[in-house]
């Protein structure tokens, strides 16, 4: 379904978001980006506490919540999967970044999380984590490597995924339930977003 121009009313307790979907149909070039100073790369341990913990502090400032609303086995039917790669950069033994690349459709590859915690932003992690990224998922015999990105997600984050090598393919407008007010985030969490 297209929606016409004009406004469109949102009920009150959803939020709305502008959702764009990107493709990358050949391998872009990587930065060539050090890992920074004091940081691990590694695998994130397939724990649903260690996953929620680590996607909570990297996706809450802006609202993340996909993964939150399933059941622990509905989330270990995700990241147990071998088809689904999860990585992490440590600092101090600590989870502070998310990687997941998810190989389940055939001659495919989605960015299906990608962020960085506060400590890390600023500090080159993003360029490192995506040179990562890119290279794992074009190890594979893949034709498209895609990924979506909201208007909930950080002002920043639709830029820095063009400029990695993913052109913009679509556009669609999602309503949900606001995470804050299904009691996923304490109601003062992402104050740009107001709740109605």
């Amino acid at each position: 379904m297209t929606l016409k121009s004009g406004m469109h009313s949102v009920a009150a307790g959803s939020v709305a978001m502008v959702v764009t979907h990107l493709k990358m149909i050949a391998a872009a070039p990587l930065r060539g980006a050090a890992l920074p100073d004091g940081l691990e790369f590694a695998p994130l341990a397939r724990d649903p506490d260690i996953y929620r913990d680590l996607f909570r502090r990297v996706g809450q400032d802006w609202l993340w919540f996909g993964r939150l609303t399933l059941s622990d086995l509905e989330l270990c039917h995700i990241i147990e999967d071998d088809a689904v790669q999860i990585w992490t950069l440590l600092k101090d033994g600590q989870p502070e970044a998310i990687l997941e690349l998810d190989f389940r459709q055939s001659g495919a590859c989605e960015l299906a999380y990608f962020g960085l915690t506060s400590k890390l932003i600023g500090t080159g992690a993003g360029a490192f984590l995506m040179d990562r990224a890119i290279e794992t998922a074009w190890s594979r015999p893949i034709d498209r490597f895609t990924v979506h990105t909201c208007t909930l997600d950080s002002p920043q984050a639709l830029s820095f995924y063009e400029r990695s090598g993913f052109q913009p393919v679509k556009r669609e407008i999602e309503v949900d339930a606001d995470p804050r007010v299904l009691g996923l985030y304490p109601k003062t969490t992402a104050p740009h977003v107001p709740i109605l």
